[in-house]
């Protein structure tokens, strides 16, 4: 009876940094992906500053009030008077759900309080009722 000798099982190696450049890969492709699918509905205004200010999710309407006191409804013209019936039409019309839909007002430093107060009671005239004011943080220049 002759016996061979058993071969020797080699030990598997787990090269670590092929699976390092995998994962980087897979996170820049994952974070160039997300930032496209940000949408920026408001116009670079000089925002005023707030100690306390935080990043917010994307909103359905954007209310931007340029300092030559120019109103724009997502990157839109309006005016004092059209202000309401043009968000109502980007928050997607009368028959949508006005509970859901979110109303941000991206105004200049500059702009007078009277001029924003317009423009959430000409939003509230046609039913929206849920609003956040852009601010800057501290020590950040203004924009958008």
């Amino acid at each position: 009876m002759e016996f061979r000798k058993r071969r020797e099982m080699k030990r598997t190696k787990i090269e670590i940094i092929p699976m390092i450049d995998t994962i980087f890969f897979l996170l820049v492709f994952f974070m160039l992906s997300s930032l496209a699918l940000t949408r920026l509905n408001g116009l670079p205004v000089d925002l005023p500053k707030a100690s306390t200010a935080t990043q917010q999710a994307a909103q359905d309407v954007t209310i931007t009030i340029d300092a030559q006191r120019r109103i724009f409804v997502n990157k839109d013209p309006a005016t004092p008077e059209n202000v309401g019936p043009l968000m109502l039409a980007k928050a997607g019309g009368p028959k949508t759900n006005l509970e859901t839909a979110t109303v941000l007002i991206n105004a200049d430093a500059s702009v007078p309080h009277g001029l924003v107060i317009h423009c959430i009671d000409e939003a509230r005239k046609v039913g929206l009722t849920h609003f956040g004011i852009m601010t800057a943080p501290e020590g950040q220049s203004g924009g958008y």
